[in-house]
């Protein structure tokens, strides 16, 4: 149960509907078990040993981090995020239903990336296209830098990424969940920077709920990335490529690659090994 100050933080009140922007942001965008499943197996399939360290960098709820000392029992995960009302959050939601034993296996560090001591661990990992947030090239090499350096000799460095034609137009796309619809809004593409806003709105009943979360990011691309994560010194790099159903929508599987598809939206994974 949440305590009633962090409702207050937590809690939105839009159009008389008071409702958890962090609830429904991962039953619309986030699925923290099969992400972990993934991370573990990718790491496996690179590295031929199994992963015990992770850490989490845009951390928010630190719902994955949960998940991953849940998975195996000599797990333990670092969850790194600047902004404390996630994280709050994220205590009371997630680290509160751990085991006492799971719990000391998560560590949270409220701070910035680029400048609070990062521990070293076997695989970190940005998602939900966090980094895009570094909007120049010297701001991401100085990011994937610091990863570089506080993975392990035998780590790795996960993150995703998004592209295709239609990520150049001003789009809404709605996806129905039980109880609320969600909308993923991108507007104000700009071809010269690569930068575009994006938003995120929700639809309970028949309110919908504008511009709960906003994410103003350069769109990055895949040889980009990988040639930033060679820079800083990764040895080897990889793109997981998600492949099609019948339909021709993305099927939540990824493999490795060297060769995608001019689809008119993909997400993909690159993995950028240390040794």
């Amino acid at each position: 149960m949440l305590e009633s100050g962090t409702k207050k933080r937590v809690a939105k009140k839009q159009n008389h509907i008071v409702f958890d922007k962090y609830e429904l942001y991962t039953k619309a965008v986030q699925s923290p078990e099969g992400d972990v499943e993934f991370i573990w197996e990718t790491y496996k399939e690179v590295k031929k040993r199994e992963a015990k360290t992770f850490r989490e960098d845009f951390c928010g709820t630190f719902a994955l981090s949960s998940e991953w000392v849940k998975f195996k029992k000599n797990n333990k995960a670092y969850s790194v995020d600047l902004d404390p009302e996630p994280m709050e959050y994220g205590r009371q939601k997630y680290l509160a239903k751990l085991s006492p034993d799971q719990q000391k296996r998560l560590n949270l560090i409220e701070g910035d990336v680029l400048k609070v001591e990062l521990p070293k661990v076997d695989v970190v990992a940005a998602l939900n296209f966090s980094y895009f947030l570094f909007k120049t090239r010297e701001q991401l090499r100085s990011y994937f830098q610091r990863v570089y350096e506080s993975v392990n000799n035998e780590g790795i460095f996960l993150v995703d990424v998004f592209g295709g034609g239609q990520c150049h137009d001003a789009i809404e796309d709605r996806t129905k969940h039980k109880k609320f619809t969600y909308y993923w809004d991108q507007t104000g593409y700009d071809p010269v920077t690569n930068e575009a806003l994006f938003y995120i709105h929700f639809k309970i009943g028949s309110k919908k709920i504008e511009k709960v979360f906003t994410y103003d990011w350069r769109i990055w691309t895949i040889p980009e990335i990988r040639e930033v994560m060679h820079e800083v010194g990764f040895k080897k790099t990889y793109v997981y490529w998600e492949g099609t159903n019948k339909q021709g929508s993305g099927n939540g599987i990824f493999s490795r690659t060297e060769k995608g598809e001019p689809c008119l939206s993909w997400i993909a994974y690159i993995v950028g090994e240390k040794a």
